[in-house]
């Protein structure tokens, strides 16, 4: 493919980052650092630690559906369990999801042992596509090419093959690792200020989808990458926002940001390199405020006032059910606000006869709104799926936030 000679310098993947003539890029990264570092902070530890476990989910449902791949929230949580479906292809698309989780958990679990890492590099990059396609069902894990051929997808492989997506022809699949070590020059965390740190997020997020370094999966490889970036840019807000869901919700902005700042220079006021500086400070600019209103719509959500009166409701519905007894709105507030709570201190916090607080507490495990580590140990709250759209409006697209049949 002759067309594919226009990408194999490094030169024409330039600019790297956008070259503004105005502070506004630098006025919203300074934005989404100050507004990530207020997210939630009136939340204890422990809660936190069940809205993060609830938002991974969440980014894999909203990732994976970027690529047209639509798992209930429900379906994600039995995954993640290891409760598969029975039908091949709803199983399939529950291994996918179950494996974007396990990935993200596993980049932040090497990020917290190996806090030198560089995350830009070819190693960690290949590492993250091998830890997701080994997880993924065996037919998820082929694609065929333009001429009807089946190729295999080998996990953690940068491609062999030239590739095109929609109008962008990749850089020539020789040149792949001569291209990712100018990627992790120019956004390597440890060499920008934390401004820049923001503002490359963004970009980094265009330029490794530009280079395509995989036959498959790139997508959801790119943007596991970006939430190891925002955490290094520590505008990640202890884990309580995505930017995946910013990015399903306005997926056609999406789509049309990342391609332009695919096109090529537009003559002489758009900037000095190969590719148009003006459509990557379209797209910095679009991740960026779809940051902040990520960021501001989860603020909201955990609002503390706010979160509580939707337990609360969410009780009282149960009670009209004849599911939960009142007293058990006593029981999630408590823990709530302190994280966790000795079973023994049921009776009290609800003001019922032990054997009554009991069941009351037995009732809250066995919905799990609450869970516990070991059969005696103290309670702490837990998000299952089928409440989310209850506690948390709106976390998902209407229509999801029920429980499937």
């Amino acid at each position: 493919m002759a067309a594919t000679a226009i990408y194999s310098n490094t030169s024409q993947m330039e600019p790297l980052l956008p070259s503004a003539t105005d502070s506004s890029l630098a006025d919203l990264a300074i934005e989404v650092i100050r507004q990530s570092a207020a997210l939630s902070t009136s939340l204890h530890p422990l809660t936190r630690q069940a809205v993060i476990e609830l938002v991974r989910s969440m980014n894999s449902y909203y990732s994976n559906l970027i690529e047209g791949h639509n798992t209930h929230p429900v379906d994600i949580e039995r995954a993640l369990e290891k409760d598969y479906s029975h039908d091949p292809a709803k199983r399939a698309m529950q291994m996918e999801s179950a494996a974007h989780v396990d990935v993200q958990r596993l980049i932040e679990d090497r990020m917290q042992e190996q806090p030198d890492e560089d995350i830009c590099g070819q190693e960690f990059l290949c590492w993250v596509h091998s830890e997701f396609y080994a997880r993924l069902p065996e037919e998820f894990c082929h694609v065929q090419n333009p001429e009807g051929e089946t190729k295999q997808v080998i996990p953690g492989e940068l491609r062999q093959d030239e590739v095109t997506v929609g109008r962008h022809i990749a850089p020539a699949y020789e040149a792949l690792p001569t291209f990712l070590s100018r990627f992790q020059a120019a956004y390597s965390p440890a060499r920008l200020n934390a401004v820049n740190k923001v503002v490359a997020a963004a970009a980094s997020h265009h330029r490794l989808a530009w280079i395509h370094p995989f036959l498959d999966g790139n997508g959801r490889v790119t943007r596991l990458f970006t939430h190891a970036y925002l955490i290094k840019a520590q505008i990640d807000g202890h884990g309580l926002w995505t930017v995946s869901r910013g990015f399903s919700r306005n997926r056609n902005a999406y789509l049309a940001a990342l391609a332009g700042a695919d096109e090529h220079r537009q003559g002489n006021m758009d900037g000095r390199g190969n590719l148009s500086n003006r459509g990557l400070i379209g797209f910095c600019t679009f991740f960026l405020k779809t940051a902040l209103d990520q960021i501001d719509f989860m603020s909201g959500l955990l609002d503390l006032d706010r979160l509580q009166k939707r337990i609360a409701g969410y009780v009282e519905r149960q009670v009209s059910f004849g599911e939960l007894t009142p007293e058990a709105s006593y029981l999630l507030r408590e823990v709530l606000l302190r994280g966790e709570v000795p079973r023994g201190e049921a009776a009290r916090i609800t003001g019922r006869p032990e054997r009554t607080a009991r069941r009351i507490l037995k009732s809250l495990l066995d919905k799990k709104l609450l869970f516990a580590n070991t059969e005696k140990g103290p309670v702490r709250l837990f998000f299952p799926a089928s409440v989310a759209g209850y506690y948390f409006p709106r976390l998902y697209p209407e229509g999801v936030e029920i429980t499937p049949g």
